[in-house]
């Protein structure tokens, strides 16, 4: 009887480490298969309330200081542009993609989307990094 329990035992043991390395390389592929943007503010002024949506999904990225960088965030995919909200001293600007035809998604990785602000047309234009 106590040879049948200690199998029995090994054996739930083995079955919970055996699930949890599958977890863990269930998670690793995920994380690999992820997008992940900054933010780079390429003006001399503050950019607030940024959110942006890549119809991977969307990020608020709070406060970006002039000439700074966000930290990164995660998307389930991105373009090489995206629909960008923010505020810049208190007045809100937008880039407002069309669509993605003929679009492909980024590859898994990192990246910087730098965002300028053009002072004589009073517009916000994106760039696009591979880090």
């Amino acid at each position: 009887m106590k040879k049948l329990l200690l199998c029995l035992f090994v054996g739930i043991v083995f079955l919970q480490l055996s699930c949890s390395k599958d977890k863990e390389l269930s998670n690793d592929i995920e994380a690999q298969s992820q997008v992940q943007i900054r933010i780079r503010n390429a003006s001399l002024l503050p950019y607030d309330d940024i959110e942006v949506n890549t119809s991977g999904g969307i990020n608020k990225f709070g406060t970006v200081a002039d000439s700074q960088l966000s930290d990164y965030k995660t998307f389930d995919f991105a373009y090489r542009y995206s629909f960008v909200k923010l505020n810049i001293n208190g007045e809100p600007y937008i880039i407002q993609p069309i669509d993605y035809t003929g679009e492909h998604k980024l590859e898994s990785g990192k990246y910087t989307y730098e965002i300028h602000l053009d002072p004589e047309s009073n517009q916000i234009f994106m760039s696009l990094a591979r880090d």
